[in-house]
């Protein structure tokens, strides 16, 4: 659109430009026939002025205006002036055998022609801007519901009826979505059996640990169940979580009582001699308390099971946690170990993606560094604007 105003701008100029020319050299030849006919027959041709739009001003009533119009024209042209004043255009002609002051009524012809043919190709801008609005709007639609999806909504439906690029690529991915729902539920429903079915024969066992005479014995038993039954529990939720299927509660707590409630999710029978905890400053942090806790709770395991000691120290000092375990550097990036079923020395390779999915539900950061012969966790409990945490001394 500005650049087709900008055309007409263009275009009118022009055409008033070679309007007044054409207007100039009707004026030289009227002056020109004015003077032949003054010097035949002594007087000026009115009538022939008349015909020609152009009519005779009162030098007398317009002396002043007159000596303005000289004030203002330009030097050397006195003889013949033609000067545009308030709307009007005057002609002075000052020769030897006569003065006289004239007015062009004539006027530039407004170019119709150009205006109606702006009109048109701006008309059909206008129609060609709102088809295509028209046309991109289910783009915009399937944006939308493509952002839906990567937040977890696989209840979208983006079928289109229409034929063009568009509702092919909406088609194609209405499709996917299905299928990926479909394997979703599939996944859901197979790892809901099977933790129900392991959780009957933990019942049976537990009914069974109860008759054992043995306190000792009995007790040991229990925790066991009780812990199968948590991990059981920890399963279900890390599947929720992997599936981008959660809703994470956040409320304020305190960084320690998350670091203790995480000790105590470890279920070891002498939890001093395994971790030392060191309160330096304590903060209050925004979180969800049992994916915190999870989370913290499964870089510590990792940190006694790795540990050629069994020991771990874990620094709490204003928003940042700091977990160190004596042992040999991580073989690889610490960004390796964040992908599921990683090579690892035993187990199933998702502790470190498990706490690296919760930390970034809280939009913390965990980094790794070895130092002294020990491995190093940071935990940064803040968000990328630095807020979510306040210090407690």
């Amino acid at each position: 659109m500005m650049l087709l105003f900008m055309l007409f701008a263009a275009l009118l100029q022009s055409s008033y430009q070679n309007a007044y020319e054409d207007l100039e050299l009707q004026e030289r030849a009227n002056i020109h026939y004015i003077y032949l006919y003054y010097l035949k027959y002594g007087t000026i041709d009115k009538a022939y002025l008349a015909s020609q739009n152009i009519r005779v001003v009162d030098i007398g009533k317009r002396k002043l205006k007159i000596r303005k119009l000289l004030r203002k024209a330009p030097d050397g042209k006195k003889t013949f002036v033609v000067i545009n004043a308030d709307f009007h255009r005057y002609i002075l002609i000052n020769n030897d055998r006569f003065k006289l002051l004239l007015e062009n009524l004539n006027r530039p012809r407004f170019p119709l022609e150009l205006f109606l043919a702006f009109s048109g190709a701006f008309l059909l801008l206008v129609l060609l801007y709102f088809w295509v609005i028209r046309s991109i709007r289910p783009l915009s639609e399937l944006k939308e519901k493509i952002l839906r999806f990567s937040e977890g909504d696989l209840e979208i439906r983006c079928h289109s009826t229409r034929n063009d690029e568009i509702a092919a690529v909406a088609n194609a991915f209405d499709q996917a979505v299905k299928t990926i729902r479909e394997l979703l539920r599939s996944r859901q429903l197979l790892l809901r059996a099977i933790m129900h079915e392991l959780k009957t024969p933990i019942a049976k066992g537990r009914l069974l640990s109860e008759m054992i005479a043995d306190p000792a014995k009995r007790a040991r038993f229990h925790s066991i169940f009780e812990r199968l039954n948590l991990l059981i529990d920890e399963f279900a939720k890390v599947e929720r979580i992997t599936s981008k299927n959660f809703k994470a509660d956040f409320k304020p707590y305190k960084l320690s009582d998350v670091v203790e409630a995480s000790v105590d999710l470890l279920m070891l029978e002498h939890p001093e001699r395994h971790v030392h905890v060191v309160l330096r400053q304590d903060a209050t942090v925004r979180a969800d308390f049992e994916l915190a806790t999870l989370a913290i709770k499964n870089l510590l395991d990792n940190a006694i099971k790795y540990s050629p000691d069994r020991h771990v120290d874990v620094l709490i000092d204003a928003a940042h946690l700091r977990i160190s375990n004596k042992g040999k550097p991580l073989p690889g990036t610490i960004e390796e170990y964040f992908t599921p079923f990683h090579r690892s020395q035993g187990g199933l390779g998702l502790g470190l993606y498990i706490v690296k999915s919760i930390l970034d539900i809280h939009r913390w950061s965990l980094e790794y560094r070895h130092e002294q012969g020990e491995n190093v966790f940071t935990i940064r409990c803040e968000d990328e604007a630095g807020n979510g945490s306040e210090t407690r001394p």
